[in-house]
């Protein structure tokens, strides 16, 4: 009768999360936990670089891992996995003895598959069980799926793997691909589906594979807590749970529930995972998964945008993640140039010999509102908010160059409203500035919004400002907005941008005169 395997991959795939630092105890634990659960597969982690550190679940030789799985639980297959895009050498992949890992899982892209194969084939020879994964399945054709089977056929490995990489495989297609496979694979090997869940998938997909009733065996790829990337990964718990129910298995679900509590909760508070638009958008264009989350961390785009600009990455591109490509797609797409003499003519006429205040929404703007009123409430005063309305003041223009920020002003300020070009979709305002003149040079500031309008300031020929509620970002979510629903999550990177910020605000100084009258965390000496 055919097995069907569930294997436990969380301090591996799911260490793309948190860097794969759980700890040295929690790396341990977490193994004696899987033991008590009854899966049959257990991913220690990536076997990969060249330093050691015991507290991440990443190691440069099969010796490294050995300490952390002892004792070795019967009837568990200890694993590890090998990344074709940098492989460690041969050598330091000693025969197998049974004192480490059991299986050796080899990921690889479609172009380096001639690499694999020899790479694979050294692994089988040193006695370990082999487990191929093809990686980017979708971006297979049939008959190039077809021909990667039939050569690693002539291995014999233990398991084929099919990998949806971004996450965007729906049940037709993936059926589809399960055939291919189980009819052009050699008897004896296993079949195995690792998942992502960037469009929900992953449960289904598994259930319909073993519902399949195929006769060889299969093997299933799971995370506790569906701990991963972006949407994260299928749920062990909730998988081993229908395992149970439906096909007479045996998992205790307990020691997962423990694990989830004991070990990924704190993670997950602080470095969530799961299903999100924009990685659902990032699957239903077929992009890297990164991209998503690169331009969500922008927080500048509405839905629209997101869709427009992700379709816009060239097809050879949006599979291939990089930074740098991310922030060329970004900026191309926010630049929208247009000719904005007119309109900064007429805004430097208006602001001509004016004291100006520009506030932006820092928590500090609640916290000294006193000094903030007395200083709006000056003679001769122009009051710029910036993408926001202006709370308890009324300013006379609201200056933004974040659409999604300006959807909850727009209709509901009656200042004059300044955007930026790159807001495309504005139904309400009364000047657009061409957003390249003040947008910053520094990928990772690009679209600060406050820097911006100083810089427009500058091009109106203001000379000097005072600025409130420009507080900067502290290193704890929750603390830099007066107003909640304005809060976004830049706390790993809140040193930085102060950093960035600070240096660009001090060019700035040297040709307009800044007094800020509430506290921040910028180096504005």
């Amino acid at each position: 009768m055919r097995k069907i395997y569930l294997l436990d991959c969380t301090l591996r795939d799911g260490g793309y999360v948190n860097d794969w630092r759980f700890g040295e105890e929690t790396i341990k634990g977490f193994g004696k936990k899987i033991a008590q659960t009854g899966i049959e597969m257990f991913e220690i982690g990536f076997i990969k670089g060249d330093s050691y550190d015991p507290n991440r679940s990443v190691f440069p030789d099969i010796a490294s891992i050995s300490a952390m799985i002892q004792p070795k639980a019967d009837g568990l297959m200890y694993i590890g996995m090998l990344d074709m895009s940098a492989p460690i050498p041969l050598e330091r992949i000693f025969p197998y003895d049974g004192t480490s890992i059991d299986g050796i899982r080899v990921i690889f892209k479609k172009e380096k598959i001639n690499d694999a194969y020899v790479y694979c084939k050294r692994i089988k020879d040193l006695g370990y069980k082999l487990f191929v994964n093809f990686v980017g399945i979708d971006l297979y054709t049939d008959k190039e799926f077809i021909e990667g089977l039939e050569k690693f056929n002539e291995l014999k490995p233990f398991s084929m793997v099919i990998v949806d990489s971004f996450g965007l495989i729906k049940r037709k297609h993936f059926l589809r691909l399960v055939s291919l496979a189980d009819n052009n694979m050699v008897e004896g090997i296993t079949l195995c589906y690792h998942a992502h869940n960037n469009l929900q998938q992953a449960f289904g997909n598994a259930e319909a594979l073993v519902e399949m009733n195929l006769k060889r065996d299969l093997c299933i790829d799971a995370c506790v807590f569906g701990m991963g990337r972006g949407a994260g990964n299928l749920n062990l718990e909730l998988f081993a749970e229908y395992m149970n129910e439906n096909y007479d298995a045996h998992y205790r679900i307990e020691p997962m529930l423990e694990i989830m509590d004991e070990y990924l909760n704190n993670i997950y508070r602080s470095k969530f995972w799961g299903y999100s638009l924009p990685l659902y958008l990032s699957a239903s264009t077929g992009c890297h998964p990164n991209y998503a989350i690169y331009l969500a961390e922008r927080d500048s785009l509405t839905v629209k945008s997101f869709n427009e600009l992700l379709k816009g990455i060239q097809q050879e591109e949006k599979v291939k993640f990089s930074k740098e490509k991310a922030e060329k797609y970004y900026r191309q797409y926010q630049e929208n140039y247009i000719d904005d003499k007119e309109a900064i003519g007429d805004l430097a006429t208006a602001m001509a010999g004016k004291h100006i205040l520009l506030i932006a929404p820092g928590k500090s703007l609640s916290e000294y509102a006193n000094v903030v009123e007395t200083e709006a409430g000056k003679d001769n005063t122009v009051v710029i908010a910036v993408n926001f309305c202006g709370g308890k003041i009324q300013p006379n223009y609201v200056f933004s160059s974040n659409m999604r920020r300006f959807i909850r002003i727009q209709g509901k300020t009656d200042a004059l409203c300044i955007t930026t070009s790159n807001m495309k979709d504005c139904e309400q305002t009364d000047f657009v500035v061409n957003f390249s003149s003040y947008a910053s040079n520094n990928a990772e500031i690009i679209d600060n919004s406050g820097l911006m309008a100083l810089r427009l300031l500058v091009a109106l020929g203001v000379k000097e400002a005072s600025i409130a509620g420009m507080d900067g970002y502290s290193a704890f979510h929750g603390n830099d907005y007066f107003d909640q629903n304005l809060e976004f999550d830049f706390t790993e990177e809140a040193n930085l941008r102060n950093t960035l910020i600070s240096a660009e605000i001090k060019e700035i100084q040297k040709l307009m005169k800044l007094r800020f009258i509430t506290p921040t965390y910028y180096n504005v000496q």
